[in-house]
């Protein structure tokens, strides 16, 4: 198993050397577990055998990122369009039920991981759309809010592009140091959401940090920077499975746990928009 930030990769086997990973070439110890699966028997799980599964490709991670990201996209544009907005509620705690099943369970397939992406592309898509909706009613306090889910997509895209980016070009090195701070970082966060949670109920607003106001503007912009930092983990780690030869059936753990992070950056991007909106 292995350590990281995000729980889902704690799933992920370590192995000796497999395909190349986002940074490198296909060599080394890399062409020699590939080659070793082409020329195994199919008894003994080559490529016309069914026992061992093959290493893990970066196409693999690619295809599956994609089709989860694509169906949340899906069933939140549907979800926003329709105005069944009463379903965020009941689609979050689907969402999070299978979350950990996956984690806990250690059961990761495509009907587990789909579930997931459409329960929370439902989820995001009433609160945007119930956003939407709200800024576009007349005399609505909050102002307008027409528009936000697209700005929140490019946002999150763009963040995502950035920082893969950023991981492939070296600019930023993931060390030892870097991981501790931004897992540091997340769970200050995170006890600094539960603090306001536990004092909104005596006084009004919390502590501020989700107000709407200067403090709370601040306050999501370094949570959007905390998640993108998770990202560059996550691309590590995915780069690091790819590496070890880990099976190709964990392709499907890689993409739900880059989706749990594009989940949180999405909803902070979206609440940041909002109070730049009603300001």
């Amino acid at each position: 198993m292995r350590s990281s930030s995000n729980p889902a990769f704690r799933n992920l086997p370590t192995g000796q050397g497999g395909y190349a990973g986002f940074n490198d070439r296909f060599g080394g110890a890399a062409a020699g577990t590939a080659a070793a699966y082409q020329q195994a028997p199919a008894g003994l799980g080559g490529a016309q055998g069914s026992g061992l599964d093959r290493p893990l490709t970066v196409d693999d991670v690619v295809q599956k990122t994609a089709i989860t990201a694509g169906v949340a996209l899906l069933a939140g544009v549907l979800t926003a369009f329709s105005g069944m907005y009463w379903l965020a509620l009941p689609a979050f705690i689907v969402g999070l039920v299978v979350s950990l099943i996956i984690i806990f369970a250690q059961k990761s397939n495509a009907p587990l991981v789909l579930t997931y992406s459409i329960a929370e592309g439902v989820a995001l898509g009433g609160i945007t759309g119930a956003l939407e909706a709200y800024g576009s009613t007349p005399g609505a306090s909050g102002g307008g809010y027409a528009g936000i889910g697209f700005q929140a997509i490019a946002g999150t895209i763009g963040v995502f592009i950035g920082m893969l980016v950023v991981y492939k070009t070296g600019a930023v090195k993931v060390t030892p140091r870097l991981t501790k701070m931004v897992i540091g970082a997340m769970f200050g966060v995170v006890g600094l959401m539960l603090i306001n949670f536990v004092v909104s109920f005596f006084t009004t607003g919390g502590i501020g940090i989700r107000s709407g106001g200067p403090l709370a503007i601040l306050f999501s912009i370094v949570v959007i920077g905390i998640a993108a930092f998770m990202l560059l983990l996550d691309f590590d780690q995915a780069d690091r499975a790819i590496k070890d030869g880990v099976p190709a059936k964990y392709s499907w753990y890689i993409a739900f746990g880059l989706m749990t992070t594009m989940v949180w950056l999405y909803l902070e991007i979206l609440r940041l928009l909002s109070y730049m909106r009603s300001n």
